[in-house]
């Protein structure tokens, strides 16, 4: 009987401690925040495509922001782009194939402040069925460290991808192979339950 209660109590302290971790929950605010990217076209310019529906949490310990728990995701059959082809063939096989893959996924798991409001998220990005690590260099509109309870916080973001990682390797002859990307997203703090 000690020992059924002493494992029950144990169990309970392990499923409390996962359940409260350190920080701040947050939501992404679909309706402030977007992503975008840009790639190179036949070496003399550039396409565009936009990500308007991002979505996603993320905790931020004030005391510990380098152990940021960032989760967001991008509805790829939202995408929009410049002109009906380009928008087609993005959302196809040979680049997002979004009746396959709907979503695209980045989960930041660490992140390295250079400055009170400025440094690097380090997660893996999803697209297309294919996870590869990458970082983000991100920027607050104010120091995470000194954010009160309840205050909204804004994050911008950029990284450049190889696009072929991902498995979109068509029209190497014309499309760039590097993808530079921006994302902003406003963060509002989740009520307390």
């Amino acid at each position: 009987m000690t020992v059924a209660r002493n494992l029950l109590t144990l169990l309970a302290a392990i499923l409390i401690g996962a359940a409260t971790p350190g920080g701040e929950f947050y939501t992404v605010d679909t309706a402030a925040s977007k992503l975008s990217a840009k790639v190179g076209f036949l070496g003399i310019g550039s396409k565009h495509a936009g990500f308007p529906s991002v979505s996603g949490t993320v905790r931020l310990d004030r005391a510990r922001p380098q152990d940021i728990a960032l989760d967001v995701s991008i509805d790829a059959r939202a995408l929009t782009a410049g002109d009906e082809l380009t928008l087609k063939r993005l959302k196809g096989e040979k680049f997002f194939w979004v009746e396959k893959y709907p979503t695209v996924r980045f989960i930041g798991r660490e992140m390295a402040l250079d400055t009170p409001v400025s440094g690097k998220v380090t997660g893996d990005l999803t697209a297309r069925g294919v996870t590869r690590q990458v970082t983000l260099a991100v920027s607050f509109d104010r120091p995470p460290g000194e954010l009160k309870p309840g205050d909204p916080v804004t994050l911008t973001g950029e990284t450049r991808i190889n696009r072929y990682a991902f498995g979109m390797t068509s029209y190497r002859l014309i499309v760039g192979k590097w993808v530079n990307i921006q994302l902003r997203a406003r963060m509002v703090p989740q009520p307390a339950a």
